[in-house]
């Protein structure tokens, strides 16, 4: 059953990130590019997740998807700070 929790999760993370990439392509509104980056890395962050707990699990990979996840959150941090000036 977590498997599928897992995979859903990434799935809707790159639907999200595809539907604010094509937003951003359509409106060029800054914000949208911003969010479609931290959701591509979110997707990463839960493709990360599904093999560290399924497909590799003597494997810690923890480091790495915390570090993505983080990544992922600065990007759109950063773009809200930019965004604001």
């Amino acid at each position: 059953m977590a498997e599928t929790v897992y995979i859903l999760c990434a799935l809707m993370c790159a639907v999200c990130a595809i539907l604010l990439f094509r937003g951003w392509r359509r409106s060029r509104a800054r914000l949208l590019f911003w969010s479609g980056l931290c959701f591509a890395g979110l997707t990463a962050n839960n493709i990360l997740l599904f093999l560290d707990k399924i497909t590799f699990p003597n494997i810690d990979l923890l480091t790495l998807r915390v570090s993505v996840g983080l990544a992922s959150l600065m990007i759109l941090l950063y773009g809200l700070i930019v965004d604001a000036e």
